[in-house]
């Protein structure tokens, strides 16, 4: 269907499945991701949650890292949850040795700034750019970001000021997981950028 994109979910690790679900219930066709030609055929990226230093070393071993970067570069519509957060910062603040991200924000992050997956916790957040409804977020192992630079646009932060959720043009981040509550909100805005981004590249 002409108005229904065809987006894609990087398949190296992570609750890959989840995503793809949601994606397909708001009427996306969704390709799982692994190799560059699959990355050149979608409008739009998302980076599930896993474990960002996993992800980032399966992304070189697959040759995905600077396709990735390339089109990051070029406009391509991404939404990281999570780890997909960090991949999508330009800093990582305390990255294991050799850790390298996908970069694009303008955002410094820190992993694990919640602690193990036993503090995991939930909460409702106010997202003023989605809407009056607050959103249930679910933080597991979540990253924090912890600068922002002058092009970031925050979309929540916690009740002490901690930033998690960011936008930086056609980019879109947060430390929590939407796919785990049902929360669709996030991924339609995704898919909004995704469908301007084929008008554009027609």
């Amino acid at each position: 269907m002409a108005g229904n994109p065809r987006v894609g979910v990087l398949a190296l690790q992570g609750d890959v499945r989840e995503h793809a679900a949601l994606l397909s219930g708001l009427g996306a066709d969704v390709v799982l991701v692994r190799r560059p030609e699959e990355l050149a055929a979608v409008s739009g990226l998302v980076i599930p949650g896993g474990e960002s230093s996993v992800i980032d070393k399966l992304s070189r071993a697959f040759g995905m890292q600077k396709p990735i970067r390339d089109a990051v570069a070029a406009g391509l519509p991404v939404y990281g949850t999570c780890a997909g957060l960090i991949l999508l910062a330009d800093e990582v603040l305390d990255g294991i040795a050799g850790q390298e991200s996908f970069g694009g924000m303008d955002i410094a992050v820190r992993r694990n700034a919640f602690g193990r997956q036993t503090e995991s916790f939930e909460t409702s957040l106010s997202v003023p750019v989605l809407g009056d409804a607050p959103v249930r977020a679910t933080f597991i192992r979540a990253p924090i970001v912890d600068r922002v630079g002058p092009q970031v646009e925050v979309l929540a932060a916690l009740p002490d000021g901690g930033v998690v959720a960011v936008r930086q043009g056609a980019l879109l981040g947060t430390s929590f997981h939407p796919e785990v509550d049902g929360e669709t909100r996030f991924h339609a805005l995704f898919l909004e950028n995704a469908r301007a981004y084929r008008r554009s590249d027609a």
